[in-house]
């Protein structure tokens, strides 16, 4: 790694260093912030994933539950006659959400009311298979979005990570020595300057 950056020891290189360093350590103070409030973020968004991931389990096993009486009772060829015509039991639009600068999808989606269907052939436990699994689709589609914007938060906080310390350990410290590096060549030329100064006033 460079130990400091090739620049001629002037004081306009000086001055130009400083103002770069003080760009750098407001931008290492803002990607800092970032990275906090991502942190936030995931750990809201992974408290949000466990809760809602154990209840999609739980609304996922119910519909099977249902779904394996409605079989036992009506058989697998109705079962497949009825779903070729089954209205659609769930709404949903997926539309673009940001968060810290991260796009992920988000999901509206909602339960429609139970449409009837012809009842010739049917069993009771057919309804309670159709809403439980209305149920389940809604939990699962909003798991998706959850997990979705988990990855994302987290390769964004991993990305921010990387920056912030590329600025503290290797952008910024570099910096600093070649600021002082050319701060200290000025103060070596001052004084060169001034003790020529000194002897030709002495010869003079």
């Amino acid at each position: 790694m460079q130990e400091r950056l090739n620049i001629p020891p002037t004081k306009s290189s000086l001055l130009d260093l400083k103002r770069r360093l003080n760009f750098l350590n407001e931008g290492y103070r803002l990607l800092e912030r970032k990275r906090e409030m991502l942190t936030r973020l995931v750990y809201q968004k992974l408290a949000e994933y466990r809760e809602l991931n154990q209840s999609s389990r739980e609304s996922m096993s119910k519909a099977y539950h249902w779904l394996g009486i409605t079989q036992m009772r009506m058989g697998s060829n109705r079962m497949r006659q009825l779903a070729i015509g089954m209205p659609e039991a769930v709404e949903a639009k997926v539309l673009p959400r940001h968060a810290m600068s991260v796009q992920y999808p988000s999901v509206e989606i909602s339960r429609l009311p139970l449409q009837p269907i012809g009842t010739l052939g049917t069993d009771a436990s057919l309804d309670e298979t159709r809403a439980s699994f209305a149920e389940m689709v809604v939990r699962v589609a909003r798991l998706a979005e959850i997990e979705t914007a988990l990855w994302r938060l987290l390769e964004e906080q991993r990305k921010t990570q990387k920056r912030v310390n590329a600025l503290k350990y290797n952008v910024i410290p570099r910096y600093e020595r070649t600021i002082k590096y050319v701060e200290s060549s000025l103060e070596e030329e001052e004084r060169n300057g001034l003790f020529q100064l000194k002897l030709l006033a002495e010869r003079g």
